[in-house]
């Protein structure tokens, strides 16, 4: 079983995204996705990811005919209506198809957000370190 840190970076294949700031939480549930402007079109959810100060801001708009609208509780255990939706990420060499509800993370340090969903049987997490998986990809010297 692989070590996570409290923080890493990962890839979002299915959105085109590599190397993205991600926090992991084991005291959130599920995973989130940072999103500044997300409504539906013709029955299709349209959004787009981050946010014009964020470096890794491309502007490209993701266009989703699957997705979920959903009651989630956020970090003060209050309960909102977030879009939800599938799509896969890489951390070390696995793939996992995973749900991750779009939320403004704007006022926040990581854009993304892992939850004990995805790490439970996966993962072992140690708080002492970071960017374990970043690492790993790096060449060595």
């Amino acid at each position: 079983m692989k070590t996570l840190g409290r923080s890493d970076r990962v890839d979002l294949p299915g959105l085109g995204l590599t190397s993205i700031h991600a926090k992991i939480d084991t005291g959130a549930y599920s995973c989130s996705l940072h999103c500044s402007r997300a409504e539906i079109i013709d029955g299709k959810l349209e959004f787009v990811l981050l946010d014009e100060e964020h470096p890794e801001f491309t502007g490209m708009k993701f266009v989703f005919s699957t997705f979920e609208r959903r009651e989630i509780k956020n970090s003060f255990g209050e309960a909102e209506m977030r879009f939800v939706i599938k799509t896969s990420i890489k951390i070390y060499d696995h793939l996992i198809k995973a749900e991750f509800s779009l939320s403004n993370r704007g006022n926040l340090k990581f854009p993304v957000l892992l939850g004990r969903k995805i790490l439970r049987k996966r993962f072992l997490i140690d708080v002492t370190k970071k960017d374990l998986s970043f690492q790993s990809k790096l060449p060595t010297v």
